[in-house]
């Protein structure tokens, strides 16, 4: 049963225009019919090569999920950093770990589910220096016969707090005098 009805139509593979002869026909040519299927094929196993890989990829991050010991490379992944900010938190004791042998740190799973549940503190409101309340830190090195690199080092010590008002470094009478008598 042949049709007599033609019908301008756009090619899908090429985008040429065509004369069709039925309503479904969506090629101009048995070439672009192939080389269309060809392409939709193509486009399948790409598809499917992709939602492969993404399956693989949830299987290692659920393999991290449930272990009970990780290292600091598992560790990273996990969480979405770098191993040089884990390093950060095990030494600045954030994060405890174990080394096993000279290059193995190890990581207990409950450590890091309380790093995410630790609650924030509050820090400490300082209140801004008076000026006739402090010392210059040159004041400081002559009323107490103290170097310059000594003082620093008891000031970083001793957390004292400083304020810096134009070229001078002030810090607290009251503290000052507590360490030097």
């Amino acid at each position: 049963m042949s049709s007599r009805i033609k019908i301008q139509r756009i090619c899908e593979y090429c985008s040429k225009e065509f004369t069709a002869r039925t309503t479904v026909t969506k090629c101009c040519s048995d070439d672009c019919a192939k080389r269309a299927y060809k392409a939709r094929k193509r486009a399948e196993k790409i598809n499917v090569s992709i939602t492969e890989t993404q399956h693989i990829k949830e299987r290692r991050n659920e393999d991290l999920r449930t272990r009970e010991f990780l290292t600091v490379m598992q560790v990273a992944k996990l969480i979405g950093c770098s191993k040089q900010n884990i390093y950060k938190l095990i030494n600045t004791g954030k994060l405890k770990a174990t080394n096993i042998l000279i290059k193995k740190t190890i990581i207990k799973r409950s450590e890091i589910d309380k790093l995410f549940n630790t609650p924030k503190q509050k820090q400490e409101i300082i209140k801004p220096l008076e000026v006739s309340e402090c010392y210059t830190i040159s004041e400081v090195q002559d009323k107490f016969k103290v170097s310059q690199s000594a003082l620093q080092n008891i000031i970083k010590r001793n957390n004292i707090q400083k304020m810096k008002e134009g070229k001078f470094v002030y810090v607290p009478k009251v503290i000052i005098n507590d360490i030097f008598k």
